[in-house]
This record gives structure tokens, C-alpha cells and sequence, in this order.
């Protein structure tokens, strides 16, 4: 009876859990619904405050088109294993946005409606795999005013700036009114008429593209007293005795708020100071610098319009002389990868921007920001006087008296931080003494930067203009732009990490054992040039006669040589067989780790709890 009774209790208890449990999912199902926790090292599945700052202010609904080729990619698998990345993030942005965001999750077939949508919507198909079938891999949206924007292919090659890019489309689509940009320039960047041809002047092919982007708005530098309130970013191109009203007009415009792109410059060569055809020599004494030193020196930011950079790690060889080989020229530059910063969503999918006498910036100790630098020189580079460059005839002159000082200089940077005003004895009330938050500025130390000549070719076909760019100077001012033009809650949206982890111990593993592999391989070459060395010895050594002919010394080192090749040679594949063996044991370690102990931990803890409940019992 009491066997039989405690039968019974097991049984009662084991069904009494099963209730249990599935109440507990229940209820948690329903109080956690959509509720997450994060445990990547870098936050990947949680959203940055900009993406839900930017969601939170949707007015009207936007529909989100995920288009992805699930069938035609099964050969693919680390582009699937990123669609899944792709697809989570939208389904998180998605469920954060209540309701204001509609995501459609497609796999468009081949010759089917949907995949002549996404080409409509201007997804681009991309030919992957062994098969060579081609994939859809992209966002196409869409808002109540018609407005459209797509992301044509998610390359995993930016996985750090997905979310960026996703939160830059959805705020895109939050209005569809070109946002202002004003210009206030010393230079004839745009478009307009030219006295001195009595013709029309192209303008810049930076401004150009611009254009096509913002609602670019020329501001007279002479006359400027007040920025309009539209203007959300304001450009100042080589900026040369600004009077005081100008002046308190951007510094009221960046404390109140808005964003400043900077280029100065220690020597504009498109600066056309001076010209005049009556004393041409006019133009060669006048100053060719810009500076804003009022602005600068309240804001704690370091320039000096009397230097340039030289640096030899990046100089750019330049043509002076037909008939000699181009020349290294230490004032022009061509930055690359290395010399921009991977982090900022700017610079980070630039390949070369190229600069010509440019200045550099620093920070005062006193400086209330922060500088982070886009573009800085390699450590081979030293600081001189911008009159050297004047009236130089040779640019090899530069490299007389060249030391590097092994600092690397900032060329183009960011600065962060509150700001105080310029002018603290104005008052009024609309005055701002400080920045009430984080000012947001960008600094060049270059003019020329913006020049064609530095990064693009304009060709003439059948009447329109082909813009041929052999450098990304104008893919990187359109980047600033864009980025401090938008919503300041993108501009706070920063790189994030990527899902993909290497093996790092697998990569160790592999390094040790080529390495030994490299060893072993030397040894083998070491050996058969002793071998050789012996052999022409002993062939020395023999008579005219004989030579055709080995004689028993060389026949016992080529015997030894032999054997000590068949024993490298089974060293060698020992190496690579211990390289095997060493991976397969780790792996098998991790197998072991994730199909046996967990469940075996799970099956203890269930046991232990029943044992405990029967001995209450």
C-alpha cells in the first residue's frame, strides 16, 4: 500500500510540474511579451537611442520592404546568417515603433511579381554563389506622401553601420522637404556669372552634387547678419576678414543648435586674391590663407594659417617636367584607409581623399571639446612655413631640412562638446552666452579639397556633363553633410559591432602550427644547401676523369641527404596532421559542451528538484 501510494505520488508530482511549467511559460509569454535580453558583447540587438529617439517620432505610417532571396541563397550561408541580422534589427526597429512602421518580409522568386517590384523600387539583383544565381538583398520604402527611398543591397561588408543606415532611410521618409544647407564662401564655388569672362561660371562639382541633394542656399559673406532659422547646416568655405556681424551670426547659429562644416585654408590655391591684369604680380604677393581666429580661440581649437603639413608617408608623385619622372611632392596627399577613421559613418567606406597644402588642427588645453579625427597624416610627416610653397619651382626643395616628428596630425576632425560665445559682451534677448547642448562642428584644414582638380574629371558627352571621380573628396563632403544635416538623433548613431566572431583560438592554433611548418621547412631548405655545398666539395676534388662519375663520399651525402628529406618531409606532415588533429579536438570539446553537459546540467537540476519534492513528500 505504501509502495503504491508513493507510485502514485511520483506520478501526481511529475503531472503537478508539468502544469506548472507550462503555467509559468504562459504567464511569462503574456507579461514579457516582445521583452529582450541582450547578451552579445556589443549590444547588437539593442537599439541605440537615435534609432528610438527617430522612431518615436514618426507622424505617419511607413511601409518597409524586406527583400531577400531565401531559396536562391542556400549555398550562401554568411549571407544568410547577416539576412537574419538584417531581418531581426527591422523586426526590432519594427516593434519599437507602435505601429507606425510596417515591415513586409518578401522573398521574391524568380520572373515573379515580386522580384519585378523590388528592380522597380531599384534593389539591385546581385550574382552569388556557385551557382550563380542572382540575390535580393535589400529595403525599398515608402511613406504616406509617396515619398520612396530603398537601400539597393546590404552588403556585410558594413554591418557596423546597418543600423545607421536603416534609421537614416526611416528618417528620410519622415518628410520629403529638401533640407537647407547655406554656403558662405570666399571662393566661386557655385554656379553664377563671371566678370572677368562676362560669361556664365560653372560652379564646383562638390556643389553639384550637393544640389542634387539639399536645398543649397548661397549666403552673401559681406552682408550675413543673421542665419534663417531653416538652415540646419551651414558650410563656411575659406572665410577671409568676416566682419564682426557675420561673425556673431555663426556663432549665435552653431550655440543655438546648428551644425557648421569649416574649411580654412594656410594657402587656397583656388584663392584668387590679387588678380589683376595689369600687375600680375599682385596675385603672387597676396595672401592666399583663410582663418577664423575670433571663432577659434573662444572655442579652444588650435590652427595655424602660417603652417602646412609635409608628409612623406602619403605624397603624391606629381608630373612638373616632361621629360623628367614625376616628382614626390610632400604638400600633396593622398590619404587612404589607414589614415581615416573606420569608426565615423563619414569616412569609413572611403578609399582616397586627396589634399594640397593643408593646415591641421589641435585642441587648446583649456578647450571645453572634443576633437575626433576623420583624416589625419601618417607619422612621417612635420609641420613648416606655408611661404615655402610661394614661389617654389621644385617641389624635391621640400624635402631640404624634412625631419618627421612622428605625430600624427589631424587634417579633418569632429569636435563635441558646450560651447561659450565669441562675443560675451553682447546681450539682447536673443543672445546666447553657451551652447545649451553638445555643439556639432566639422573642421577641414583645406580648401583645395573641394577643388576638381583633386579628385574628379569633367568630361563633355553629347552635350551633358560626365563627372569621372578618381577619388572620394566628394563622396566625403556629401557624407558630412548628410550626416550633420539630419536629425540629431542619427548624428548620435555611431558604428556598432558586427555579428561575425573569429575563431580566435582556431586562428592561433593555425599561426603556431605554420609557423612550425615555416621551421621545418627552412630546415629542409638548410639541409639540401649543406648537401649541395658538400657535394661540389668532394666534386672539386676529383680528377677531370672522374668528374661524370660519383664517387663513394658523394654517393653516401646524397644517401644521407635522402634520408634526412624522407624525416623533414614526415616531420612536415606531422605538423600538418597535429594542425588537424588540434582543431578537430577543439571542436569536438565545443560539440561535447553544447550537446552533453548543458542537458546534463538541465536533467540533474530537474532530478534534484523531483528528489527534494519526494523527501517533503
Amino acid at each position: 500500500m505504501f509502495t503504491l501510494n508513493r507510485k502514485t505520488l511520483s506520478g501526481s508530482t511529475l503531472i503537478v510540474l508539468a502544469i506548472l511549467l507550462v503555467a509559468v511559460l504562459a504567464l511569462v509569454n503574456t507579461l514579457f511579451r516582445g521583452a529582450r535580453i541582450d547578451l552579445t558583447e556589443n549590444n547588437l540587438y539593442t537599439l541605440s537611442d537615435g534609432t528610438k529617439s527617430i522612431v518615436s517620432e514618426i507622424e505617419e505610417p511607413i511601409n518597409l520592404y524586406f527583400y531577400f532571396s531565401d531559396k536562391a541563397s542556400a549555398d550562401v550561408p554568411f549571407l544568410r546568417n547577416y539576412a537574419n541580422r538584417v531581418r531581426e534589427l527591422l523586426e526590432e526597429i519594427a516593434a519599437k515603433s507602435k505601429g507606425k512602421i510596417r515591415l513586409s518580409v518578401i522573398d521574391p522568386q524568380p520572373f515573379s511579381e515580386d522580384e519585378d517590384r523590388a528592380s522597380e523600387a531599384g534593389l539591385q539583383a546581385v550574382p552569388v554563389g556557385q551557382g550563380g544565381n542572382s540575390i535580393f538583398f535589400g529595403l525599398a520604402g515608402t511613406n504616406a506622401l509617396d515619398g520612396k527611398a530603398v537601400i539597393p543591397f546590404f552588403s556585410p561588408d558594413k554591418e557596423s553601420f546597418l543600423e545607421y543606415d536603416v534609421a537614416k532611410m526611416i528618417n528620410g521618409l519622415k518628410s520629403d522637404k529638401k533640407i537647407a544647407v547655406g554656403v558662405i564662401s570666399s571662393l566661386n564655388i557655385a554656379p553664377g556669372f563671371d566678370p572677368a569672362t562676362r560669361g556664365m561660371r560653372e560652379g564646383w562639382a562638390a556643389y553639384t552634387q550637393l544640389s542634387d541633394i539639399f536645398d543649397m542656399r548661397m549666403l552673401n559673406p559681406e552682408a550675413t547678419t543673421k542665419i534663417d532659422p531653416e538652415i540646419s547646416t551651414l558650410l563656411l568655405v575659406h572665410p577671409k576678414t568676416l566682419s564682426d556681424d557675420t561673425l556673431y551670426a555663426i556663432d549665435q547659429f552653431v550655440l543655438r543648435g546648428g551644425r557648421l562644416m569649416v574649411f580654412v585654408d594656410p594657402s587656397g590655391e583656388q584663392d584668387q586674391s590679387g588678380a589683376d591684369p595689369e600687375n600680375p604680380q599682385a596675385a603672387m604677393f597676396a595672401s592666399k590663407s583663410s582663418d577664423l581666429p575670433k571663432l577659434f580661440k573662444a572655442w579652444g581649437i588650435n590652427y595655424d594659417p602660417n603652417q602646412i603639413v609635409l608628409d612623406a608617408g602619403n605624397a603624391l608623385p606629381i608630373q612638373i617636367n616632361p621629360a623628367a619622372p614625376p616628382v614626390q611632392h610632400l604638400a600633396i596627399m593622398g590619404y587612404r584607409k589607414d589614415n581615416l577613421n573606420h569608426d565615423e559613418v563619414t569616412t569609413a567606406q572611403l578609399d582616397t581623399i586627396n589634399f594640397s597644402t593643408a593646415g591641421q588642427f589641435s585642441l587648446a588645453e583649456s578647450s571645453p571639446l572634443k576633437l575626433v579625427s576623420l583624416v589625419q597624416s601618417s607619422g612621417d610627416a612635420m609641420l613648416t612655413e606655408s611661404d615655402r610653397i610661394k614661389f617654389m619651382q621644385d617641389p624635391s626643395t621640400l624635402y631640404e631640412g624634412f625631419k618627421a616628428t612622428n605625430e600624427r596630425y589631424v587634417l579633418a576632425g569632429r569636435l563635441y562638446g558646450k560651447l561659450k560665445t565669441a562675443f560675451p559682451e553682447k546681450s539682447g534677448p536673443d543672445h546666447l552666452a553657451e551652447s545649451k547642448e553638445d555643439a556639432n562642428l566639422v573642421v577641414v584644414a583645406d580648401t583645395d579639397v573641394l577643388s576638381d582638380r583633386l579628385w574628379v574629371q569633367m568630361q563633355n558627352f553629347f552635350g551633358q556633363k560626365l563627372i569621372n571621380a578618381f577619388a572620394d573628396n566628394g563622396d566625403f563632403v556629401i557624407n558630412v553633410v548628410d550626416n550633420m544635416a539630419g536629425n540629431s538623433a542619427l548624428i548620435g548613431i555611431r558604428s556598432r559591432g558586427v555579428s561575425a566572431r573569429p575563431f580566435t583560438t582556431v586562428e592561433a592554433i593555425r599561426r603556431k602550427a605554420e609557423q612550425d611548418y615555416r621551421n621545418k621547412e627552412q630546415e629542409l631548405q638548410q639541409e639540401l644547401a649543406d648537401t649541395e655545398r658538400k657535394l661540389n666539395e668532394l666534386q672539386a676534388n676529383k680528377s677531370t676523369d672522374n668528374a661524370m662519375i660519383l664517387s663513394p663520399e658523394q654517393q653516401r651525402e646524397l644517401e644521407q641527404f635522402q634520408q634526412d628529406k624522407l624525416k623533414i618531409r614526415k616531420d612536415l606532415r606531422n605538423v600538418q596532421h597535429d594542425l588537424d588533429k588540434d582543431i578537430e579536438s577543439l571542436g569536438s570539446r565545443l560539440k561535447l559542451l553544447n550537446i552533453l553537459v548543458l542537458p546534463l546540467l538541465l536533467t540533474l537540476a530537474v532530478f534534484g528538484l523531483h528528489h527534494f519534492l519526494r523527501r517533503r513528500a
